[in-house]
C-alpha cells in the first residue's frame, strides 16, 4: 500500500497537479472609486472601469453602490441601472433583469441580459406596447401567449414608470 501512494505522490508531484499554496497580499483599493464591469451576452458596457456610484434596481429593493461596499449577489429585476462616473456624468440603462455581484475591493460585476440607454425609448411607444400586452392577456390567446403577455407587461410597467 505504501508503494503505491509514494507512487501516486510522485507522479502528482511531477505532473504538476499539487502545488503548494503561497501567501497572497491584498491590492491598494481606492476608497472612493468602484471599478465597474457591466456586460451583456453580446457587448461589454463598462469594462473595469472606475466610476463613483452604481444605482441598481435589486429584488430585495433599489440599491445604492459606492467602494467598499459589502459582498453580496443581488439578482436585478426590471428597472434602472444608474452609473455615475468619476466626472460626474449619469448614464441611465434599462435592464430587463440581471445579477450583480459586489466584490471585496470595491469591484462590481454586473451581467444583464438586455441594457439600453433610456434615451433609447419613447413613453408613447412603451404606452402603445403595454396596451397591446394587456389586450392579450384579456383576450383568448393561447397560455404561452398570455404568459409571454404578462412578463411583457412587467417590463414594460417598469420601463414606463423608469421614462416619466
Amino acid at each position: 500500500m505504501s508503494l503505491i501512494r509514494t507512487s501516486v505522490r510522485q507522479f502528482l508531484h511531477t505532473r504538476g497537479f499539487l502545488r503548494f499554496s503561497s501567501r497572497g497580499y491584498a491590492k491598494e483599493v481606492s476608497t472612493d472609486k468602484i471599478c465597474l464591469t457591466f456586460s451583456l451576452p453580446h457587448n461589454v458596457l463598462y469594462n473595469a472601469q472606475n466610476v463613483t456610484q452604481v444605482n441598481i434596481p435589486a429584488t430585495s429593493g433599489n440599491m445604492g453602490i459606492l467602494a467598499l461596499h459589502v459582498p453580496s449577489i443581488e439578482q436585478l429585476r426590471p428597472g434602472i441601472v444608474d452609473v455615475i462616473e468619476e466626472n460626474g456624468i449619469s448614464n441611465k440603462f434599462f435592464v430587463s433583469g440581471g445579477f450583480a455581484i459586489v466584490q471585496p475591493g470595491s469591484s462590481l460585476c454586473i451581467n444583464a441580459i438586455e441594457a439600453y440607454s433610456l434615451d433609447d425609448f419613447s413613453l408613447e411607444t412603451v404606452s402603445e406596447k403595454l396596451q397591446e400586452a394587456q389586450k392579450i392577456v384579456s383576450g383568448n390567446g393561447s397560455e404561452e401567449d398570455i404568459a409571454e403577455a404578462k412578463i411583457q407587461i412587467e417590463v414594460l410597467e417598469s420601463l414606463r414608470e423608469s421614462l416619466k
